[in-house]
C-alpha cells in the first residue's frame, strides 16, 4: 500500500492557540480557478466573504504568499487561511496542569470547557488555552472528554508521537476511573458490571441503548451515600459516547446535572455555569509508550454536589459563579 504524502507545514502561525484552516484542492476537474473551488467548498460563507478574503490577501499557499482569486486551479494544491473566530463566552475556570514532560501534558479540565475546538467552541477549549499558556503550538489531544465532564485529559507534545499514545486508548491499555454523584437507590445491587449496546446517531444529542452485541462495558461501584445521594466509582472498559451517563441512567440513577439523560432539557443561557454535570475523570494510568515510565495521575477536583449539595443546587447563585468544591 502506498503511503500518503503528508501535507506541507502550515505557513501561517496559530491565533489564540487555534490552527489555520487547511484546504487541499481535489484531484479532479470542474473548476478553473482556486476561487471557484473555494466558493463551492465553503458555500456556507458566501461568495462575498470569499472574495473579501482574497482581496485582503489572507488566503495563502504553501510559501505563505497570498493566492490570487484568479489563480489557476491545481489539483492537490494546498491553501491556508484563518477563519473568523466565533464570539465565545469565557469559561471562568482555570485548566490545571497535573504533569508535563518532553512528550506529554496531563491537564485537569474544569466543567464547561471543551477539550478541542469544535463547532462554536474554539478558543474556549483546553487545547487552545494550553497551546497559548504553555507555548506549545504542536500540542494535540490523545483523547477527549465531553465539554460538561471535568477531569484528566492527556495531550501529546510531539506530533510524530501522537499515534503511539492514541493507540493506548484504542487498544484499551489505559486504565480510566471516573467518579459521579447521582441519586442513591438502596435497592440497587452494587457493585456490578453493566454491558449494553450503545448507539449515537449523527445529529441526535443523546445516545441510546439498543438490542444487539454489547459494545459498552462499565464497572459500577458505590463509594458512599448520604442524604439520598450516592457517590459512584465508575471504571469503563470501553469508550462509547456518553457511556457512563447512559449506563447510570439505565440503572435508574442518572448523574446529577445531566441535561441529556434521562431527558433532554432546554439549553441553559450562555454563561450560566451553575449546576455542572457531576461527573469527573478521576484517575488515568498507563505505561508510557515512548519512555516506558509507569504513570498514575489523580484529579485534584471534587464534585460539588457531594461535598456541598446546597451550594451546587442553590438557585440564588448568579450565573457564571460556581464555588470550587473541597474534597
Amino acid at each position: 500500500m502506498r503511503r500518503r504524502t503528508p501535507p506541507p507545514p502550515a505557513p501561517l502561525p496559530q491565533r489564540e492557540g487555534v490552527d489555520p484552516v487547511r484546504v487541499r484542492l481535489p484531484v479532479a476537474e470542474g473548476w478553473d480557478t482556486v476561487r471557484e473551488y473555494l466558493v463551492e467548498r465553503l458555500s456556507g460563507a458566501g461568495a462575498g466573504v470569499i472574495d473579501a478574503m482574497f482581496d485582503a490577501g489572507v488566503i495563502v499557499g504553501a510559501d505563505g504568499r497570498p493566492v490570487a482569486a484568479d489563480a489557476p486551479f491545481e489539483p492537490g494544491m494546498f491553501v491556508w487561511f484563518h477563519r473568523e473566530l466565533p464570539a465565545e463566552v469565557p469559561v471562568p475556570f482555570p485548566v490545571e496542569v497535573v504533569y508535563r514532560d518532553a512528550h506529554i501534558v496531563v491537564a485537569d479540565k474544569p466543567h464547561f470547557l471543551a477539550t478541542t475546538p469544535r463547532g462554536s467552541h474554539v478558543t474556549q477549549t483546553v487545547l487552545a488555552r494550553l497551546r497559548h499558556e504553555l507555548g506549545l503550538p504542536t500540542l494535540t489531544a490523545a483523547h477527549r472528554l465531553d465539554r460538561l465532564t471535568a477531569g484528566l485529559v492527556l495531550f501529546t507534545v510531539r506530533p510524530e508521537e501522537r499515534g503511539a499514545y492514541q493507540t493506548l486508548f484504542r487498544d484499551r491499555l489505559v486504565r480510566k476511573e471516573y467518579e459521579a454523584v447521582a441519586p442513591y437507590d438502596p435497592g440497587l445491587a452494587l457493585p456490578r458490571t453493566v454491558r449494553s449496546r450503545i448507539v449515537k446517531e449523527r445529529g441526535v444529542q443523546a445516545a441510546r441503548e439498543v438490542e444487539g452485541e454489547p459494545n459498552a462495558e462499565t464497572y459500577v461501584e458505590l463509594a458512599g451515600h448520604r442524604d439520598g445521594r450516592g457517590r459512584y466509582r465508575l471504571v469503563p472498559a470501553t469508550g462509547q459516547t456518553h457511556q457512563l451517563r447512559v449506563h447510570l441512567t439505565a440503572l435508574g440513577v442518572p448523574i446529577l446535572g445531566d441535561p441529556l439523560y434521562p431527558e433532554v432539557t432546554a439549553p441553559v443561557p450562555a454563561g450560566d455555569f451553575r449546576r455542572p454535570l457531576q461527573l469527573l475523570a478521576r484517575r488515568l494510568e498507563f505505561t508510557d509508550p515512548v519512555t516506558g515510565a509507569e504513570h498514575a495521575f489523580v484529579s485534584g477536583r471534587a464534585l460539588l454536589a457531594w461535598s456541598s449539595y446546597a451550594a451546587w443546587a442553590g438557585a440564588d447563585r448568579p450565573p457564571g459563579v460556581t464555588p470550587r468544591a473541597t474534597r
